[in-house]
């Protein structure tokens, strides 16, 4: 049977709340950004958009494009409330909900017509809802897979809706460009077009040992794009495989050379680090310190235990150790703490008195700052630290390991 799957995508998403969220923002061009002068735009209204700004500019390249924009501090907790409502409503049409990101969710429909009617029916009533409740608009595509559902959701911005059967692939991929295709990246795209392969409809003709030679086995599967197939299934959040990684960075607002205050700073990383791996019952052996200096020189350097850590003390302490052991050659500006290589590990207590006080402490911190938010409680050395609103990270879902607090 052919699948019927649906991809949404949130029309200027964080913009779109601002803007419903403070009037007076309406109609004008506005920009998202974080807290702080290095801040970027993480999303621009349609207003600012017409001047050219884009996601990823910092303010000056935005101000420069639009003398007029208004610049807006991201307010995460409306984002990530209005997600979950989301999908609470996408759930009352079918079960198979996947939170792709903050603003994009994919929807199986496939068993849902027999009780709701057509898709687009379905599309439609979700629409007028959201329209309804919240004021913002989506742009929607309906296909028999993934890849062809996401694709078309971009054809119609904004607040638009395509729908095409199995039989349609061929003609709508023939001379569309291969970078339109989501999981070809700017370096796969200039590979494939030194071979020659300019459109997804080459792509799907294209001889499938040549591009193993290249691509290794991903080869088979970019001619399987190409031709518009896709049999990954919709996978809702608390089906989701476990992740690989629990990481957080942060992009300091002015370049630091002290190797103390960048200590406080791993600190406060180690803790948010620490606190999602424990709510999930993670350990992992691999600590990771991920630095960019003043001028985009990025670099990681890890090490790895013999017994798995979650405890905040843990992985600063490892990360401590791998700062010592660099010789920093410029200011930084970017640090990032993860922990990786994870396993599970259920609650102990623990056997010796100071070690069961620490343990104790540890999970009261995390009970308290789970239904308060970061940091209410916090070490006293953290105190200073600026609480800068931070960027919300494409891995965020709504649910599972990958949920953040804001």
């Amino acid at each position: 049977m052919t699948r019927i799957i649906a991809h949404l995508d949130m029309d200027a998403y964080f913009a779109s709340i601002e803007q419903q969220f403070n009037p007076g923002l309406r109609g004008k061009p506005i920009a998202v950004t974080g807290k702080g002068n290095r801040t970027i735009v993480t999303t621009s209204s349609y207003e600012a958009r017409a001047f050219g700004v884009r996601t990823g500019m910092n303010k000056y390249e935005a101000k420069a494009k639009c003398p007029q924009i208004i610049f807006v501090e991201a307010n995460n907790s409306r984002y990530t409330d209005t997600c979950k409502w989301f999908v609470n409503l996408c759930r009352k049409f079918t079960p198979t909900v996947e939170v792709f990101s903050i603003d994009e969710v994919f929807l199986d429909l496939t068993g849902s017509i027999k009780l709701f009617g057509p898709a687009k029916q379905i599309i439609t009533e979700i629409r007028k809802t959201l329209l309804e409740q919240k004021g913002i608009t989506f742009s929607a595509g309906i296909g028999p897979n993934k890849l062809v559902a996401k694709l078309l959701s971009d054809m119609k911005k904004p607040n638009g809706l395509t729908e095409i059967t199995k039989k349609e692939i061929p003609e709508l991929l023939g001379n569309l460009p291969i970078s339109t295709l989501c999981g070809i990246g700017k370096k796969t795209e200039k590979k494939l077009l030194s071979l020659g392969i300019q459109t997804c409809g080459e792509l799907g003709k294209a001889d499938p040992a040549i591009l193993r030679r290249y691509f290794g086995i991903t080869g088979n599967a970019l001619v399987q794009m190409g031709q518009g197939k896709d049999n990954r299934p919709v996978v809702p959040v608390e089906e989701a495989p476990s992740p690989c990684s629990v990481g957080h960075s942060t992009t300091f607002d002015h370049d630091i050379s002290s190797k103390e205050i960048l200590k406080a700073q791993m600190l406060r990383l180690s803790e948010m680090v620490g606190r999602r791996a424990r709510e999930r019952n993670f350990s992992g052996k691999t600590i990771a310190l991920t630095i960019r200096y003043k001028d985009f020189t990025t670099f990681t350097k890890q090490i790895s235990l013999q017994t798995p850590i979650n405890k905040t003390r843990d992985i600063n302490a490892a990360s401590d150790k791998i700062l010592e052991s660099i010789n920093l050659t410029q200011s930084v500006r970017l640090l990032g703490i993860s922990l990786s290589n994870l396993v599970n590990t259920p609650k102990q207590l623990e056997l010796f008195t100071e070690e069961k006080k620490q343990q104790q402490l540890t999970y009261a911190m995390d009970k308290v700052n789970s239904k308060f938010g970061d940091f209410t409680l916090t070490w006293g050395s953290l105190m200073p630290l600026e609480n800068r609103a931070k960027i919300i990270s494409p891995a965020w879902r709504p649910e599972g390991p990958r949920k953040i607090e804001f």
